[in-house]
Order: C-alpha cells, then structure tokens, then sequence
C-alpha cells in the first residue's frame, strides 16, 4: 500500500470509528496503531506503546492543564457565576437585550477564570437562563446567547486549547495568552451587538425594556465580582510580572479560587469533591486524546506524507494567505465533526510545518502565535455549528422547552459575527500581536 492510500485509510478508519460513536481518543489510537504496525511491524509499535505514554505524560508543561481546569470547578461550584451575572445584568440592564448582553460579559468574565468552553456554557446558562426566560426572552434568543457566549471560555485567557497549542509547537504561553487578550475582547463586543441588532431586526424576540424590575449597580453587586478581579489580575499579573511561570500561576489561582469559593460559603464537601472529580475525568479525557494523537501522528510521520505535503504546497506557488486561509476553511469543515481539541492535537504536527515554511515578513514567533489565534478562532466555530456543536446541546440539554433546530438557529448572528472576526484577524495580524511586545 502507497504511503498516501495508508493515511487516507487510516484517516477513514478513525472517522468511521467515531461515526459509530467510539471515543475519539480510542479512534485514533485505533487507526494509529494499525497504521504504525503496517509500516513498523507489531514489535516496534509495542516497544513505542512501552515509553510513549510516560514520556509524554511526564512533561512539567501539562500539569498546567488540570490546575487551570481546576480553577474553573472552584469557581463554578463556589457560585462566582452568579455574582457576575447579577452584576453584569445590572451594568447592561439600560440596553435593549440587555440581559442577553450581561449573558455574554458574564459568560467572558467566568472565562478569565476557566478556560473551558462548555464549562462556562453550561455554568452561565444555569444562571442566567431562568432570568432570560422569566423576562420574555424567546428560547432562540436565549439559547443561541448562551452556547455563543460559552465559547468566551476558551477565547479568553486561561485557555485550555491555546495551552495544548503552545505545548505541541513549543512556543510561550505567556504570549499567545497576550495575544488571545484582545481578540477576546473583540469577540465579546461583537457578541453584543450581534444581539443589539437582532433584537432590533427580530423585536419578537426580547422584551422591550428589561430595567423596570433589574437591580441598580451598586457597591454590592460590585463587591461581588472582585474576586474574580484580583484572581485575574493575581494570575496574570504574576505570570507577565515575572513572578511566576504560567504553570506556577495556575496552582496560584487554583488556590486562590479555593480561597475565594470558601469566602463565599457555598463550596461544601460534596461540592469539593464535586470539583476534584470533574477535573480529574476532564484530564483523563484531554490526556487519553494526546496519547491517541500522538500514536496517529507517529504513524502518519512514518509515512512521510506531511514532509511529502509541505513540499507539495510550496511548490504549488500559492501566497501564504491563500494557504493559512485554506487551511482554516479545513478547520472551519473538521470543527464540524470533531471537538477542538482533537482537531489541534491531530492537525497541528501536520499544519504547523507548513505555516512555517511560508513567508509573512514577520519573526517565526509571530507567525507561530498568529496562526495559534487563528486555529483557536476557527476551531471554536465547531462548538457552535452542526452536526457537533457540543456547546448548543449542552445549553439545549438544559432549557428542555426548547427544540434543539431553534437553538441552532439562535447562534447564526453570533457565528456571522465570529467570521468578521475572524477575516479582521486574518488580514491584521497587529491584532493579536501588539501585545506580545509587552511580554518578555
């Protein structure tokens, strides 16, 4: 077999294995192992399995991944959610679809302190739904605010993608964390006035006047978010301060969300055990699809058809932007069918190469942090889209009166703000990387 007709099987392999709703991690590690043995033999494909899995898994780097994902279970079951929502609510009631707007401010402020996306989805959307609805909101609307403004979680620093991106291609997570700052921000104002214009389009769809009966701004309501303030600033602060690594800088603000949730009296036993078990089933699953991709893409680098592929591109005579955009669109269609993380763990060793053989008139750095933003960008349309959109069934679950085709629906004018947002990045670089220049 041709080492390109090998990797499309294993690629049909792994796809039909997931079509069949088996683990993604055991898909690939599947179709990897069967296409590392057609080319090594059995003997070498075991004595691989033998050292693989402790040299990858004894890497210092990942422990930031639990601590982070830690940090985001402190905060949820310690109810912070609520105090940014009330607070956020109360800040945004003025606006029409103001309360759909203080869903999106709330659901990026939780995001500086989680770094997961459905985490921060399904958390908001236990807050803030029932004041949605209780306010006229239709389930579209609510909905669609909710699993869109979910997606802040990993656009926002921490971000649990952007540190296996920094891991698998060896660059600072200090800056791409600068980097994502900005385009993070962006994305929250693009999600409030996709909102302010739809219910302008749409006024069926939200309530004329939120503010009769929302609470005023005031210093409690205030008081309330200020935690989360000095835990972000506590965290990053520390890490661009020098005063820590960023790995240093998630058991910071692991310990401080500890504090913070104890502060507040809501974090019992149950919930505390609660915390420490979802983060560690989110580990084993994130750490089970490395091993995975890892096997697949070992497999993959024994049939030299990255290198083969690389070299292909660069003899296509295409402009580096028409192939980072191709490449995006391939992201924008793979984000479709499987989870974010899965996809840069498995398309990245591949893509990576490529982008860096290519000419952008900037430092390698740069060009290595902006396709990072880039790839988180893209990626993140796939929480959101059919037939996964993993962020729309996990609010859907949640507001059961409401068919899962509406909710779909209710996150179109957030997905045509994240494709301006995503061309504005693709053309401007100096978005995301002014300030990278501050970071040492």
């Amino acid at each position: 077999m041709s080492p390109v007709a090998l990797t499309l099987s294993m690629f049909a392999l792994m796809l039909g294995l997931m079509a069949v709703r088996v683990p993604i991690a055991v898909s690939m590690f599947v179709a990897g192992g069967i296409g590392y043995a057609m080319q090594a033999g059995w003997a070498p494909l075991a004595s691989f399995l033998n050292t693989q899995a402790f040299a990858r898994f004894a890497s210092f780097d990942l422990s930031v991944i639990p601590l982070f994902i830690l940090m985001g279970n402190f905060a949820t079951q310690g109810g912070l959610s609520r105090a940014l929502f009330a607070c956020a609510a109360a800040l945004m009631a003025r606006f029409r679809g103001g309360l759909a707007m203080a869903a999106v401010v709330a659901s990026a402020a939780f995001g500086a302190i989680c770094g997961s996306s459905v985490a921060t989805a399904a958390t908001i959307t236990q807050v803030a739904l029932p004041e949605l609805k209780r306010h006229g909101y239709s389930g579209r609307l609510a909905t669609g605010t909710l699993a869109s403004g979910g997606t802040l979680g990993i656009l926002i620093p921490p971000s649990v993608p952007l540190v296996i991106y920094a891991i698998l291609t060896e660059q600072n997570i200090a800056k791409l964390f600068a980097a994502a700052m900005m385009p993070g921000l962006i994305a929250m104002v693009g999600y409030v006035l996709a909102i302010a214009v739809y219910v302008r389009l749409f006024p069926g769809h939200a309530p004329e006047h939120d503010a009769e009966d929302m609470p005023r701004l005031s210093w409690p309501l205030v008081a309330g978010v200020l935690p989360i303030a000095l835990i972000f600033m506590l965290v990053f602060g520390g890490i661009y301060g020098g005063l820590f690594s960023p790995t240093e800088g998630a058991g910071v603000g692991a310990a401080a969300t500890f504090v913070a949730a104890l502060a507040r009296r809501e974090l019992s036993w149950a919930k505390l055990g609660r915390s420490f078990y979802t983060t560690a089933a989110t580990t084993a699953m994130i750490f089970l699809i490395f091993l995975g991709a890892d096997l697949m893409n070992s497999a993959l680098a024994l049939t030299q058809v990255p290198n083969q592929l690389a070299a292909m591109v660069a003899q296509w005579g295409l402009s580096p932007h028409a192939v980072v955009g191709a490449i995006l669109v391939f992201y924008l269609i793979s984000g479709a069918v499987m989870d974010e993380l899965s996809v840069i763990l498995l398309t990245i060793p591949i893509f990576f190469p490529i982008v860096m053989g290519l000419d952008f008139g900037m430092p390698q750095e740069s060009l290595a942090i902006w396709f990072g933003i880039l790839v988180l960008m893209t990626v993140g349309f796939g929480l959101l889209s059919p037939p996964v959109g993993l962020n729309v069934y996990v609010v859907n679950g949640l507001a059961k009166d409401v068919p899962i085709g509406e909710s779909f629906r209710g996150v179109v004018p957030f997905l045509v703000s994240d494709v301006l947002r995503t061309l504005l990045l693709f053309f401007l670089p100096q978005v995301s990387l002014w300030l990278v220049q501050y970071v040492a």
